[in-house]
Parts: C-alpha cells; sequence; structure tokens
C-alpha cells in the first residue's frame, strides 16, 4: 500500500455548491502522542479535534491561527487544538484530564462544558471568538452544530483516530444561489441541485473509519464521487510544530511581577516552565529573573526619552 503522508487534500464538486477536504495525519499525530502520557479514551478525541481544526483552518483560508477549545466538567476538563497556517499548516495540541478515563462515551467523559473557536489572524488584526454550549454526542456534532447554528453553514465531518493516525473529511454546503470560486473572486453561477447535499452526504456516510485512517484521500474522494465532476487542489502538508520559545515564557513570567517572582526564587532556587503542549522545560534562576527586569528598566527608560 502506498504511504499516506500528512497532509490536506481540498476538493470541489464543479456543477454542485460544495466543497470539502480530506486530511490524514501520522507523524504530525504521534508527535502529539509522544510528548504527553495521553490515556486511550483521550488520544481518540484529541486526534478527531486535530483532524477537525486542519479540516475547518482549510476552509478559512486564514493567515494565522485557528484555536479550538472544548472545556467540560466531566472527567476531560480541556481540549485544545491549534491549526496555524504559515506557508504550511501546523499543528500542535494539549489535553487536561482528572482521574482513570475508561472507555466512555464523549457526553460522559466532557459532561456538560462549552465549545470555543478562536481566529487569530496574527497580523495585529483583532482575534474572533466564539462561544458555544456543547450540544452533540461526538466531536463531529458538536462542530457540526456549531458550524450550522453559529456561522450558517450546514457542514457534515466525518473523524476517526487511533494511536497511530487521525484523519477525516468535511463536506460543506455553499449558499444556494451563489459559489465563490476557489480560484477567482467572482461568485460563479450553478444550477441548483435539490438533491446533491443530502446524496453527497449519504456517500460520505458510508465511510468506515478503517478506510478514513488508512485510504490515499484521493482513493476515497474518487470511491465517492466518480459520478460526480471533481476538482482536486495541490494538497498541503501539515506539520507538528509549538510556538513557545523561553523568550515568550520569559515575558508570560514577568507579568508576575518582580516581587512574586523574587518570592519563588528564594523558596525553590529556580523555576521551572513546561509548555503544556510541547512538553519543553525552561529553567529560570536567580541571575534570569534579574536580567529579565533590567531589560524591562532599560526599555522603559529609553522609552521615556522619547
Amino acid at each position: 500500500m502506498k504511504k499516506i503522508s500528512d497532509t490536506l487534500q481540498r476538493f470541489l464538486f464543479e456543477d454542485m455548491p460544495i466543497r470539502g477536504g480530506l486530511v490524514h495525519l501520522e507523524s504530525t499525530w504521534r508527535s502529539v502522542l509522544d510528548r504527553h502520557d495521553y490515556p486511550d479514551a483521550l488520544r481518540s478525541l484529541m486526534g478527531e479535534l486535530c483532524a477537525a481544526a486542519v479540516l475547518l483552518a482549510a476552509t478559512l483560508k486564514l493567515q494565522g491561527s485557528l484555536v479550538l477549545q472544548i472545556q467540560g466538567k466531566g472527567p476531560v476538563k480541556l481540549l485544545v487544538v491549534e491549526c496555524t497556517s504559515a506557508g504550511e499548516l501546523q499543528l500542535r495540541a494539549t489535553a487536561k484530564w482528572s482521574g482513570e478515563l475508561s472507555q466512555r462515551s464523549v457526553t460522559e467523559l466532557i459532561g456538560e462544558g462549552l465549545f470555543v473557536i478562536t481566529l487569530d489572524p496574527k497580523d495585529g488584526n483583532q482575534a474572533y471568538q466564539g462561544v458555544v454550549a456543547l450540544e452533540g454526542g461526538s466531536v463531529a456534532e458538536i462542530l457540526q452544530n456549531y458550524m450550522t447554528r453559529s456561522e450558517q453553514l450546514e457542514t457534515r465531518l466525518w473523524l476517526a483516530a487511533d494511536g497511530e493516525y487521525a484523519a477525516g473529511m468535511l463536506l460543506q454546503r455553499l449558499p444556494e444561489d451563489t459559489r465563490q470560486s476557489e480560484q477567482a473572486e467572482e461568485p460563479v453561477r450553478h444550477e441548483q441541485d435539490a438533491d446533491a447535499w443530502q446524496r453527497a452526504a449519504l456517500l460520505g456516510d458510508t465511510l468506515t473509519h478503517q478506510e478514513l485512517l488508512h485510504e490515499l484521500p484521493q482513493t476515497l474522494i474518487h470511491r465517492l464521487y466518480h459520478e460526480d465532476d471533481m476538482r482536486l487542489f495541490e494538497s498541503q502538508p501539515i506539520v507538528f510544530n509549538c510556538s513557545c520559545s523561553r523568550d515568550n515564557v520569559g515575558q508570560m513570567l514577568k507579568m508576575l511581577g518582580r516581587d512574586e517572582i523574587h518570592s519563588i526564587l528564594e523558596e525553590r532556587n529556580t523555576i521551572e516552565v513546561f509548555c503544556e503542549f510541547c512538553n519543553q522545560r525552561y529553567e529560570f534562576d536567580k541571575i534570569d529573573a534579574e536580567l529579565m527586569f533590567v531589560e524591562t528598566i532599560v526599555l522603559s527608560c529609553s522609552e521615556a526619552r522619547h
């Protein structure tokens, strides 16, 4: 079998107002798992949310970050996935939980909670954040409900994940009167097909988890929609990448204030910070702390002279 790389394959129905995408994660997904000892019950949720984040980010054409966050009151307290578009698609994820996690339903694992989606353009413009109550018995249902009710876009998702791979397919119904071309700014008129959306979704329902996890995206598109006129776009690579750095952590520590930092150092001699996404360890001692605030004083004096 041909090896499936970490890739996103977008596609478009030429004669119907429907767009879609297929994502397959392998080394990217394993990079997430290798950094923390996540329980098996949590891995499935995280993998599905990772696949969904890539698929949704691709529909936004955002040069920045899309963050999907599930906050729960059950054993799973938090799931966070960030997909950043920076030439290539970059992914990172983390989770918090308590106690032993058994193979229970999504509703039982998360309990009551909130779904938060954040769009950060990373260009100085204001970020957008939407917050809604969790509705649905799976990651796919939660996201489908959000997209339909909050974004007024009918969306279907099929997601799968295990300890080796995470994958998914998205279909999205575009406005019925026009369809925005993916290669032109002017709307492209189309003939209405009242049954097109339902038929495409029903064919998507025939996908199995094994097919999503192990078949090439192009193979799946052909199997499902070989009777339709399809346009396949150039596939996009996906990599694991964490944006944490020693400077960023230092800036965060400075927000605690000089007195608080010195109090911690008097008690512990060093301050250790671990990135929740990549588990990178950062250590700061008394000299590091002094340099932090010396730099702040120098900058403040410089600004005052101006």
